[in-house]
C-alpha cells in the first residue's frame, strides 16, 4: 500500500501561496495545515494576511485562529500538532496540503527538531526586554561575543534566531549549534515540496499592493488594539513593529507604511534564501504554472 503524501507549498510572502494551496486542496478534496507562525493567533488578523472568511469556508484549515497570543507557540509545538493533524487527515484521504512561509516550522514538521533543554521564561523575557530597549545592534554584539560560531553561521539580521541562540548559550553554557544532530527524523508519509517564485519586480509590486490594502482595511486600528501585547515575539515582526514606532512618535505614518513595504521586501528575500537551500523543493511560477 502506498504511503500517504503531504504536499508542502512554500515561498516568500505575497507570492500567492494561500490561493495555490486552496486550489490544490479543493482539487484533491483534502484539508490544509497552515505553517505560519503568526496566523495561528486569534488576535492577529490584517497584519498577518490570514485567509479570508470565504477561503476558510471553502477548505478546512488547521492552525488558523487556533491559539491566543497569551499561549506559548513554537516550532516544537507546531511539529507535534501538525503530525496529529496529518494523521487525522490520512484517516479518510491519501493527501494533505501544508502551506506557509515560516521555514523553521516546515523544517520541524519535515525533519524534526533537535532536543534543546528548556529555557527559564524569566531569562527569555529579560533578553526580549533588553532587545526592545537596546535594539538589534546590542543583540548582534552579544551573540558575536558569546556564540561566535552561530553568529558566523546563523541569520545575523533575524532577531528571533539571535535571541534564541543567546538564551540557549546563557541557559546551557553551550552554543545552540552543539545541539544540532543533523539527522532528519523519518516520517510515515511522503513529503513533496513545491516552491512558488515570481520575478522580483512582480513580487515587489504585490508586496506594495498588499501593504496598501492592509492599511485600507484597518491595520493601524488592529495595531492599537495589540498595544498591551507589544513585547510578544509575534509582534516584533513586519507590519506591527513599524506602526508601534509610529504610535511611539518615532516616525510619521507615511514613513511607517513605507518601512512596512521595505521590511516586507527584505523579509521575502530572507524567506527565499532559506528555502533555496533545500534542493528537494520544486520551484514554479504560480502566474504561469499550476501545481499538478
Amino acid at each position: 500500500m502506498q504511503a500517504p503524501t503531504v504536499i508542502i507549498i512554500v515561498g516568500p510572502t505575497a507570492v500567492g501561496k494561500t490561493a495555490a494551496a486552496i486550489q490544490l486542496a479543493v482539487q484533491l478534496q483534502t484539508k490544509i495545515i497552515s505553517a505560519d507562525s503568526r496566523q495561528c493567533y486569534r488576535e492577529l488578523n490584517i497584519g498577518v494576511a490570514k485567509p479570508s472568511a470565504a477561503e476558510l469556508q471553502a477548505v478546512h484549515h488547521y492552525f488558523i485562529d487556533s491559539h491566543s497570543i497569551r499561549e506559548e507557540v513554537n516550532a516544537a509545538i507546531f511539529e507535534q500538532l501538525a503530525l496529529q493533524w496529518t494523521a487525522d487527515i490520512f484517516r479518510d484521504r491519501p493527501t494533505a496540503v501544508m502551506v506557509g512561509g515560516t521555514g523553521l516550522y516546515i523544517k520541524a514538521f519535515a525533519n524534526g527538531l533537535d532536543d534543546i533543554p528548556p529555557v527559564d521564561p524569566e531569562l527569555r523575557q529579560r533578553l526580549r526586554q533588553q532587545y526592545q530597549q537596546d535594539g538589534i545592534t546590542w543583540l548582534q554584539q552579544e551573540v558575536r561575543q558569546l556564540d561566535p560560531a552561530f553568529f558566523t553561521d546563523g541569520e545575523q539580521l533575524n532577531p528571533h534566531r539571535l535571541l534564541r541562540a543567546l538564551e540557549v548559550r546563557l541557559a546551557t553554557g553551550r552554543s545552540i549549534l552543539s545541539f544540532r544532530s543533523g539527522t532528519p527524523r523519518q516520517r510515515p508519509f511522503h513529503i513533496r515540496l513545491i516552491g512558488l517564485e515570481l520575478p522580483k519586480e512582480e513580487l515587489h509590486r504585490r508586496i506594495h499592493d498588499r501593504v496598501d490594502t492592509m492599511m485600507q482595511h484597518g491595520l493601524l486600528e488592529e495595531v492599537k488594539s495589540l498595544l498591551p501585547y507589544r513585547t510578544h515575539k509575534a509582534l516584533q515582526t513586519v507590519g506591527y513593529k513599524e506602526l508601534f514606532d509610529y504610535l511611539d512618535g518615532a516616525c510619521s505614518l507615511d514613513e511607517a507604511v513605507a518601512n512596512i513595504a521595505t521590511n516586507t521586501r527584505r523579509y521575502a528575500k530572507r524567506q527565499l534564501t532559506w528555502f533555496k537551500k533545500d534542493p528537494a523543493i520544486q520551484w514554479i511560477d504560480p502566474a504561469r504554472q499550476k501545481i499538478t
